[in-house]
């Protein structure tokens, strides 16, 4: 079984390091970032925190340097979704390619590229801390499905969920994975914005009274969309911000690593992405209109220049 892993950052280094444990799995990763891929080529992909993992993966900046692969799991930043797929598109014109990304829409980009595709939600999390060195935060379940416009077959899905699972990343096979990616889509966009807005950690964002308060207003907005839609979540987000408050008391979100470093965020996908689907149902959602707005301000703020002052 080859897979290849679209995006080698935090997330998708999990599950290629994971995977690269297998004996009957040969794992190849595509990622722009030169120094982490010569790390990685150099000494293999090496894990730390809650895993204590060193795997042989194969990477390369280069996707035509990559051979055909059955399954491929996308892990990018939703806004390089496109850009990825269109770059690596060649490596399954016959696999199966699951998104594990935050957010929604990536699964319709992605189809857009290849024959058949799965939905993917994952909870476990960490960060880049040196060029083929990936601190595991968090760990947790992940749950795949098929994508309704263009799905895997059920036999697709069930194997890289045994394989996911069997490399120590526990895996879920699902008929319906909408539950289970709206449940973290509500909880991300609940939790992450305030994050990178406040540079506060998830346990210090819920011990202010009043942060926790919009916490639950933003879910409220979410929770009222899904059931719009008819996807019934597979938990509370609310209840799931608890606990991630307390296990992960010091975890900086991904849009409050990506704010520390003046990067673009995920805000389109998560936020934006309940902003949409709102719309389109008729289900008010200011405070998540709000929360868009001000994350779009603090990314303009980066890149412009203050004016001048008069005297």
């Amino acid at each position: 079984m080859r897979v290849c892993v679209v995006g080698c950052g935090a997330v998708g280094s999990l599950f290629a390091a994971h995977l690269a444990t297998l004996e009957d799995v040969e794992v190849w990763a595509y990622d722009v970032v030169e120094e982490h891929v010569a790390a990685i080529n150099a000494g293999g992909l090496r894990l730390t925190g809650q895993a204590d993992v060193l795997a042989p993966v194969r990477a390369r900046t280069d996707p035509r340097e990559i051979p055909p692969c059955q399954f491929g799991i996308v892990a990018t930043k939703s806004m390089f979704t496109a850009a990825a797929i269109e770059a690596t598109a060649q490596i399954f014109v016959d696999g199966a390619v699951c998104s594990v990304q935050n957010g929604v829409g990536n699964e319709e980009l992605i189809a857009e590229h290849v024959p058949r595709v799965i939905r993917g939600t994952t909870f476990p999390a960490g960060r880049v801390v040196a060029p083929g060195v990936v601190q595991m935060d968090t760990a947790g379940d992940t749950w795949i499905g098929p994508f309704e416009d263009r799905p895997a077959t059920r036999a697709e899905i069930e194997r890289l969920a045994d394989a996911m699972t069997r490399g120590g990343m526990p895996t879920k096979a699902l008929a319906d994975a909408r539950g289970a990616q709206w449940t973290k889509l509500i909880f991300n966009a609940a939790s992450n914005p305030l994050g990178a807005l406040t540079g506060l950690t998830q346990g210090r964002l819920c011990e202010l009274p009043a942060t926790r308060a919009l916490i639950s207003g933003l879910v409220r907005e979410g929770v009222a969309v899904a059931a719009a839609l008819g996807i019934t979540l597979d938990s509370d987000p609310d209840a799931l911000v608890d606990h991630s408050a307390r296990v992960a008391y010091d975890h900086r979100a991904s849009m409050l690593q990506d704010a520390l470093a003046h990067r673009p965020t995920e805000i389109d996908a998560l936020n934006g992405g309940i902003v949409r689907f709102g719309a389109e149902q008729g289900v008010p959602t200011p405070l998540n209109e709000a929360i868009v707005a001000l994350i779009v301000g603090m990314e303009r703020a980066w890149t412009s220049q203050p004016p001048a002052m008069s005297e």
